[in-house]
């Protein structure tokens, strides 16, 4: 019973990552949302937004600093499960 239950979730889950990809913009796509122009108010507007001189900074650390602490944290939680794995007492 419980396998039927697990077999039932992944293949929900699996239903929803085709259902997402399904609705993805093909690469290259000159209409999708992220080709809209957002990359060149980056580069104008990111000296006077946030006061950085170095644009690269601006960006990673001032427009993007959500996704940077989410991917710094995915990496931490990496490295302390493989820590602990090859962690014997």
């Amino acid at each position: 019973m419980r396998r039927i239950i697990s077999l039932i979730i992944l293949g929900g889950i699996l239903v929803l990552l085709v259902l997402a990809v399904a609705e993805m913009p093909a690469f290259g796509d000159e209409t999708a949302p992220a080709h809209q122009g957002i990359m060149q108010k980056y580069l104008a507007d990111s000296t006077v937004d946030t006061g950085a001189i170095n644009t690269i900074a601006a960006i990673i650390l001032d427009y993007r600093a959500y996704d940077t602490l989410g991917e710094a944290t995915v990496l931490f939680v990496a490295v302390v499960a493989v820590s602990a794995v090859f962690y014997k007492r």
